[in-house]
């Protein structure tokens, strides 16, 4: 009996750390608040009761914290609130700080430290004081408008999905002439598709701007309706979200892309994935612009030559300032033109060829920072030297996150560096100006720019470059901030093997806990992880308290 016994608490011992999770060290909550009233303090104060109620030690905060120098006294005020609670409430704050991807806060100061994309050579004429862009009239729709057709079958396309059973010719509704491409029936197949393509020649390395009327009825999903450029290899040059197109009257859709090195691309239009309802489309059209969203910044020079001569011509002695002051990323508004000086040494009537580089947002206008201006640096560190001053955090996140775009400028080629590289350095840079005001900051950052079964790869968006092998340059004592469920074995197995200590952001606002319970179940296999996050983006708190407690089982 008692040899029965003894082997009984053995086997209870052995299986001990099987049925118990881990104590984590980092218990967090993920808070997205701009204190712009004192409601909004209240808020963080009540996440901030549940969270300590409920075993969570600390709160990764973003509020503007990165634009402190340019906040109101009343937001600092209602800063300091916030962090007495959080001190009162053994709560720490974890300001989620310098963001790359999402460069909002660095155009705050300057829209020009916007990444980079290069224009060569589009062709300018100089006419009546000023050079124009003498676009390429080949490059348009053929049957833009949709009146060329057999029955349902359209002239001009590539295709169009199921002609006269998803795709119909309509003559009684459209906006402009006298018919439009209407879709319906797309939901009683497999991938729900109702689409038109078409393949346009372009010239490499130019700006397009691309436009459609879209109208629906009872679309599902109501964001169902895209409009693609892909290259002949499938890769999308403009990763562009529409929105909801709702019921009613026509909406102009408007869109731009840089062909890169491409001399043909694919456009759609249409619906992806679609349930049920009616779409119909009209007066598609391409056109070729330029100095749309120009940059100008150190990193991107505007260069102004006679294309007879190649002479280059110089700003302000043969033309005027070169600027767009609409810069918005988009592509809904006018180009600049270029302002010829008198007295200058462009001649009426010469053709000039304009080389610059410009900005653009994806998807719903995310624009991308670019890593090696040097005027980035300057601004975080004195954001840094500030957040030290009103917080003192012994911790940070770097919130160094899908970066969709940069390398093509001349601050980034002139360097010779790899985008892994590039990304590195600026991880580093970050640190080092956070460790300036604060020697023993700890540090994390979020995976996927480190990670290649994520995003450290080439091919990515419009990146000119690869970021495989970003993990080599970073400082070695970062935490990494793993946050896409699917891949959670691959992604805490990676940076573990790597010696990196790991951190889970969980949650993502489902209904349910599974996505926590599941990456627990992860987390408590891998060495050196410690600590998962409540992470929501949609400021969705039910589950906190039933989450903290899923940390004490």
């Amino acid at each position: 009996m008692s040899r029965m016994c003894a082997c009984l608490v053995v086997a209870l011992i052995q299986l001990a750390p099987l049925c118990q999770a881990r104590e984590y060290p980092c218990r967090w909550v993920f808070v997205s608040n701009s204190l712009r009233t004192d409601r909004d303090v209240n808020e963080v104060e009540r996440i901030v009761r549940i969270a300590s109620e409920h075993g969570l030690n600390g709160m990764v905060l973003t509020a503007g914290l990165d634009n402190l120098d340019r906040q109101p006294p009343e937001y600092l005020g209602r800063l300091a609130k916030v962090k007495a609670v959080c001190d009162k409430l053994g709560v720490e704050i974890i300001p989620c700080i310098f963001s790359v991807g999402y460069g909002g806060a660095l155009f705050a100061y300057n829209r020009n430290l916007a990444a980079g994309i290069p224009v060569n050579d589009a062709p300018f004429v100089a006419k009546d004081s000023e050079a124009r862009l003498e676009a390429d009239q080949s490059v348009r729709f053929a049957n833009g408008g949709f009146e060329e057709h057999d029955g349902d079958r359209l002239k001009g396309y590539g295709f169009h999905d199921k002609p006269g059973d998803v795709s119909f010719v309509d003559s009684t509704v459209f906006h402009g002439g006298k018919a439009s491409l209407r879709f319906e029936g797309f939901g009683r197949y497999e991938y729900g598709h109702g689409r038109v393509m078409q393949q346009i020649e372009v010239q490499p390395h130019r700006c397009y701007r691309v436009s459609c009327w879209v109208k629906t009825d009872a679309l599902e999903p109501a964001n169902s309706f895209h409009v693609l450029v892909l290259r002949e290899d499938g890769r999308d040059l403009v990763p562009y979200d529409t929105g909801v197109v709702a019921p009613g009257d026509w909406r102009r859709i408007v869109m731009g892309f840089n062909s890169l090195g491409c001399d043909k691309v694919n456009i759609y239009a249409g619906v992806w994935e679609g349930k049920a309802g009616r779409l119909w489309i009209d007066d598609l059209e391409v056109q070729e612009v330029a100095l749309l969203n120009v940059l100008r910044r150190p990193g991107t020079p505007v260069t102004v030559r006679s294309e007879r001569t190649g002479e280059v011509y110089e700003e302000g002695r043969d033309y005027g300032p070169i600027r767009d002051e609409q810069l918005n990323f988009r592509f809904d508004h006018e180009p600049p033109t270029i302002r010829v000086l008198p007295g200058g040494r462009i001649q009426e009537g010469e053709r000039l060829k304009v080389s610059y580089y410009h900005g653009m947002g994806v998807h719903d206008g995310q624009v991308t920072a670019c890593m090696s201006e040097p005027e980035v640096y300057e601004i975080w560190g004195k954001q840094a030297e500030l957040i030290h001053k009103h917080l003192a955090p012994a911790k940070y996140l770097l919130s160094m996150d899908e970066v969709r775009a940069g390398g093509a400028c001349q601050a980034c080629k002139s360097r010779n560096l790899s985008m892994a590289q590039i990304f590195g350095d600026c991880v580093t840079k970050q640190a080092a100006i956070l460790r300036r005001v604060n020697p023993k900051a700890e540090l994390f950052i979020w995976s996927d720019m480190l990670d290649p079964n994520h995003n450290a790869h080439g091919d990515y968006y419009l990146v000119d470059g690869d970021f495989t092998g970003s993990w080599e340059y970073v400082p070695k004592d970062l935490r990494i901030v793993c946050w896409y469920f699917d891949i959670r074995d691959k992604s805490l197995g990676f940076f573990s093997s790597h010696g990196f200590q790991t951190l889970a952001g969980a949650y993502y606002d489902a209904d349910t806990l599974d996505n926590p319970r599941g990456w627990l179940d992860v987390l408590n296999k891998t060495p050196n992880a410690i600590g998962i996050m409540y992470t929501t983006w949609q400021n969705k708190y039910e589950l906190l308290a039933p989450f903290g407690d899923l940390l004490h089982y």
